[in-house]
């Protein structure tokens, strides 16, 4: 029951939050016209971060407020108990991540940084997150019981840089990602669902506290696809900043649960290393813009924007549900291989199609 209510709670702040979002990108200027990557139709604003970080932040802010208003046997049946004596901690390194990510972004959107500074505003967010506490310390061996590097986990000098490398890339990713109306959001909804039912139902024993953190982003994108769907507003910097990091940090709070947020995002993770690599080959800056994303490929080449909306979304939910279904570790390598081979062929078709196509 609580857990629904968050959801709820989420879903409708994120849907009060996103029509004042468009108003003050509208009256900021922060806006997108059509031309270039964008064939959108008319001016559309870029403000929807300050509406999914909003509806978040506000939602965990009442969840936090709630023990203190409540009577203490009503908070001790209705709130789900915290058995991490670090939980907090973690969570205010969320929020301030969360914070330093949306209002970076929103820098973003409104100066157009280069590589350069987006590259510190991630590489800060990801010290934000260590911090924290909210690290990559253990690694589950695939191929026998235990860990690598033992009980301790990996030395610090592999920790910090491998940390850093998770937060860059996730928020490379859903930056990337964010080329069609709903893509990104859609996604992002199917990354926090999963993690969710793993921490509520497939956990032992159960993560309740924690599992409240991806759905309230669960329900905060679900609020605000629709508008996002219909092309009425666009997340902007802020927005994929802000997602990026928060996927990133609850792929590791909730028990470094990294294979199964790579197996719902690998195809649009491995469209970034794609991308990184034949830019650099043609002498390009990685960071920079470009109809060269699979889902601007996949556009040039004929398919509708909502099939193929559609289609990502597909993609991620099956590999996604195999998380849940896939209890062996050494399975789940396998599935992220064959992953990575599927993707791969899609990424090398839809390049030789395009290439074609523009003959």
């Amino acid at each position: 029951m609580f857990t629904l209510t968050v959801l709820l709670t989420s879903t409708l702040l994120a849907l009060a939050l996103t029509p004042l979002a468009s108003a003050v990108g509208h009256r900021l200027g922060l806006v997108d016209r059509p031309g270039g990557r964008r064939s959108h139709r008319g001016i559309i604003p870029r403000t929807g971060g300050l509406a999914l970080f909003g509806a978040f932040a506000l939602t965990v802010l009442l969840v936090l407020l709630l023990p203190e208003v409540l009577p203490a046997d009503l908070a001790a049946r209705w709130l789900p108990p915290r058995n991490d004596p670090n939980e907090g901690r973690r969570l205010a390194a969320l929020l301030i991540g969360s914070v330093f990510c949306a209002v970076a972004g929103l820098l973003d959107d409104r100066f157009h940084f280069s590589a350069l500074p987006q590259y510190a505003i991630q590489i800060a967010a990801g010290f934000i997150a260590i911090a924290g506490l909210i690290f990559i310390k253990h690694v589950n061996n695939p191929f026998a019981p235990g860990l690598f590097f033992g009980e301790d986990g990996f030395p610090w000098w592999i920790v910090v840089p491998l940390t850093i490398f998770w937060f860059v890339g996730m928020m490379n990713t859903v930056n990337f990602l964010d080329g069609l109306s709903g893509l990104a959001t859609g996604v992002t909804a199917i990354v926090c669902a999963i993690l969710a039912a793993h921490m509520l139902f497939w956990a032992d024993p159960p993560q309740a506290s924690v599992a409240v953190l991806p759905v309230a982003l669960l329900g905060t994108a679900l609020g605000f696809l629709p508008a996002n769907l219909r092309g009425r507003i666009f997340m902007g910097s802020s927005g994929s900043y802000f997602l990026g990091f928060a996927l990133a940090a609850l792929g590791i709070i909730g028990g470094a649960r990294l294979a199964t947020v790579l197996l719902v995002i690998g195809l649009p993770a491995l469209d970034v290393a794609w991308l990184i690599y034949s830019r650099w080959r043609r002498g390009v800056s990685p960071g920079q813009g470009g109809r060269d994303h699979l889902h601007f490929r996949l556009l040039d080449i004929g398919l509708g924007e909502r099939t193929i909306v559609l289609v990502y979304w597909l993609f991620c939910a099956v590999f996604g549900a195999l998380t849940l279904f896939l209890d062996d570790r050494l399975y789940k390598l396998i599935a992220l291989v064959g992953l990575g081979i599927v993707g791969l062929g899609v990424l090398i078709w839809a390049a030789q199609t395009h290439s074609k196509d523009q003959l």
